[in-house]
């Protein structure tokens, strides 16, 4: 007769309250934009001018180019207020020291044997790239609304329509981030850790 052995408990995932509200409103506020800045596109789309790709209305916000203005600026604001007050609760609680890259995590990718650790590894990597990302959209983005205000900043990437193709492009880089973003934490965490980002 064999003794069975109870299976050792795994301790649950958890996340700080900040750190849900943060991922909470980033999906609310990135799926409004998302959904807001196609409608914006059909009533003038980048590529292709007015003859070309349109997206069906089933995927856009607004109904119209002013409905869809009003959402996606609305959202712009609950994104960036959202970003900065994360900004300075990641430096005052000091979350930034094992969230982001550092040297250690470059050295994990050249030695390290571990399959845990290179994941980490990635995942910081990943988590620190999509910063630049998010201000370049932020940053073209201002551009498009307020370009009497701001024309150095159109004048930084040559021209309007060239202002327009980076903002547009900055959107596959969030999509393809959340996706690698996701599977990293399932990798390291399994569906538990994802959930724990939000309740």
């Amino acid at each position: 007769m064999t003794a069975t052995i109870p299976p050792k408990n795994r301790k649950l995932p958890y996340q700080a309250i900040g750190a849900k509200i943060f991922h909470t409103i980033n999906i609310i506020s990135l799926f409004l934009m998302l959904t807001s800045g196609l409608q914006i596109y059909n009533a003038n789309p980048v590529f292709g001018g007015r003859a070309g790709l349109h997206i069906p209305p089933i995927f856009t916000l607004g109904g119209w180019l002013a409905g869809g203005r009003h959402w996606h600026f609305a959202a712009m604001w609950l994104f960036s207020l959202n970003l900065l007050w994360y900004g300075f609760y990641i430096l005052i609680t000091q979350r930034w020291r094992h969230r982001f890259v550092g040297t250690n995590d470059i050295k994990a990718l050249q030695k390290s044997q571990n399959p845990k650790r290179l994941v980490y590894a990635w995942h910081r990597i990943v988590y620190t790239s999509i910063i630049p990302v998010l201000l370049l959209a932020l940053l073209t983005g201002i551009g498009m609304y307020k370009p009497a205000q701001f024309p150095w900043i159109v004048d930084m990437f040559g021209s309007w329509q060239a202002l327009r193709i980076v903002h547009f492009a900055s959107v596959p880089m969030v999509i393809i981030f959340t996706i690698v973003h996701s599977a990293l934490g399932r990798k390291a965490g399994g569906e538990q850790l994802t959930e724990s980002m939000f309740w």
